[in-house]
């Protein structure tokens, strides 16, 4: 019955992950079109329309030619097409270590509980904070990941009093503040983490250390 299941893709691809806590990994990314959200640092607008139709069973035969035991399925919103669902499943199911990266405006519930959920919570700057669905939180798991991307002051004390009234260290083992690419030094990112403490990861985006700004890999 799942085999006749298709998603619409915009590209797949073996790269290292650049973020998160399988930072530096060979990973299959599987990025999925289409994005109800219009985040104002967003690098991967190409994927928002277009893309190519594929069979569940053809994506999972792409991901095996590359050998890698990582799968990042991405975006766009991967939640936006219901099949994401079966296909993380699926691959679960084949041994691989997955990963989810999605908005916080979109429901987690019904994700198969072996996939690590990255749930991006948007800041002020992003344009799209008041898309955030936290009805969200209470669902994550510790095998989550929570992701913040900040441009500015504002963003960073926005995402402090979230980790803070939400209690996210006690739902997540990883939180992630990640400075917005050339918006936010890294060094006042960090200084602002130690200075207050913080019981979070600071994260930079790898791949654009190696392979510049107009990757969005």
């Amino acid at each position: 019955m799942t085999a006749s299941l298709s998603l619409r893709l915009t590209e797949i691809f073996h790269s290292l992950q650049g973020e998160a806590r399988s930072v530096g990994r060979p990973t299959v990314f599987v990025r999925l079109t289409g994005c109800p959200l219009r985040c104002t640092y967003c690098d991967t607008a190409y994927a928002f329309e277009g893309g190519q139709q594929f069979t569940l069973d053809s994506i999972l035969e792409q991901v095996a030619d590359y050998g890698a035991q990582y799968v990042c399925v991405t975006g766009g919103e991967p939640l936006a097409q219901g099949n994401v669902r079966e296909l993380m499943r699926r691959l679960c199911d084949a041994g691989y270590q997955v990963s989810l990266e999605t908005s916080g405006a979109m429901d987690i519930c019904d994700i198969d509980p072996r996939v690590s959920v990255v749930l991006d919570l948007k800041t002020p700057a992003s344009g799209e904070c008041d898309r955030n669905r936290l009805a969200n939180l209470p669902l994550l798991k510790p095998l989550d990941q929570v992701k913040f991307v900040i441009c500015d002051r504002g963003d960073y004390e926005w995402s402090r009093s979230i980790v803070e009234t939400q209690d996210l260290a006690s739902k997540v083992d990883d939180i992630l503040f990640s400075p917005s690419y050339e918006q936010l030094a890294p060094s006042q990112l960090a200084q602002w983490v130690l200075d207050d403490r913080l019981k979070v990861r600071m994260q930079l985006q790898l791949h654009k250390q190696i392979w510049g700004e107009e990757t969005g890999r």
